[in-house]
């Protein structure tokens, strides 16, 4: 998440009729378009399937006003422009008619992509942990190559400290859960903050989990939705994808460094910060689910969200992950 900012962005980005939505790519690219126009899932931006009259399949997003700035969004179109001219598969924006990736409706922002369908895994083989280990290191040699200076910094002391004041400040949890939860917060961020200093900050995919990495037969895993990419370490990109804690998954990380480091040097040492992580991203997700609510209160988000059994089961994943981090310190030197 790029802004923090509050506003209700509910007409212009549900009112998307599909004879806008068509008129706009159509004048955009310069092309006529068939009538179809179906809606996709998302749960930020409205996502439309088109098609050209040539048969070329296109995939409209329409961002949600008041999540990224145009320079945010433009970092990212052009993380995927260079990694697009590296021949690192990543499904890049199309050029528009005006030469730009970026178009404008009103408040909203949008790009076109071509469609290319895929296939998930949740699992992967050994040679896929491979393949992966390949492709991240591929993209990670050009992400270093300059930094992204309109996204975020995924560290402790800016991007969670962030987040753990938005959350406090839109009085979501129940009076008696505050104290608490600033506790546990203020308390993990004071122990994971200093493993995190002199670790390599470069652009990373930010989200990379097994929905936003699809397989193309014939072709090679694919990179997909940047919408959080960011300033992070490296190992960011690749802990969700392990199939449980780090201690549980010493083989895949081994077997997935081994095709890393066949492109980019990989810093051992930051393999301390995966549960770290973790917690980050537990609470990542509570003020994305916040902004949600904040917003227009019409996106989906976690079934109980805002519930007294919410918050209290927060605070415990949050305690139990602090714990697992301390016992996880000894061990760290093994994985090295």
């Amino acid at each position: 998440m790029n802004s923090l900012d509050s506003q209700d962005n509910r007409s212009s980005l549900q009112n998307l009729p599909p004879d806008t939505v068509l008129t706009v790519v159509e004048k955009a690219l310069d092309i006529r378009c068939s009538n179809l126009c179906r809606p996709l899932n998302s749960y930020i931006n409205r996502v439309f399937e088109l098609q050209s009259r040539d048969g070329d399949g296109l995939i409209a997003k329409f961002y949600r006003p008041g999540r990224w700035t145009r320079a945010a969004l433009q970092d990212e179109h052009d993380l995927l422009l260079e990694l697009a001219a590296e021949e690192i598969p990543v499904i890049a924006p199309l050029q528009l008619a005006d030469g730009s990736t970026l178009g404008r409706l009103g408040e909203m922002y949008f790009a076109v992509f071509p469609k290319k369908g895929g296939r998930n895994f949740d699992e992967y083989n050994d040679e896929q942990w491979l393949e992966l280990g390949r492709l991240i290191g591929r993209a990670h040699l050009v992400g270093a190559r300059r930094p992204a200076t309109n996204r975020i910094t995924m560290s402790p002391a800016q991007s969670t400290r962030t987040q753990i004041d938005y959350i406090l400040a839109g009085n979501l949890i129940p009076p008696d859960l505050v104290a608490p939860f600033r506790a546990i917060t203020d308390q993990l961020l004071g122990e994971i903050t200093p493993l995190f200093e002199g670790t390599e900050q470069i652009r990373i995919h930010g989200d990379c989990h097994f929905s936003n990495l699809i397989y193309r037969p014939g072709e090679s895993f694919y990179l997909i939705d940047l919408d959080d990419m960011s300033m992070g370490p490296p190992v960011h990109d690749f802990w969700m994808l392990l199939p449980g804690y780090a201690s549980d998954s010493l083989v895949e990380i081994d077997i997935f460094l081994e095709g890393y480091e066949t492109f980019r040097d990989f810093d051992h040492r930051s393999l301390r910060l995966i549960e770290p992580l973790r917690a980050m991203r537990y609470i990542h997700y509570t003020a994305w689910c916040a902004h949600q609510v904040a917003e227009d209160g019409l996106s989906p988000v976690a079934p109980n969200f805002g519930t007294p059994a919410y918050w209290q089961q927060e605070i415990n994943d949050l305690s139990e992950q602090l714990e697992r981090i301390r016992e996880m310190a000894p061990l760290s030197g093994n994985m090295l």
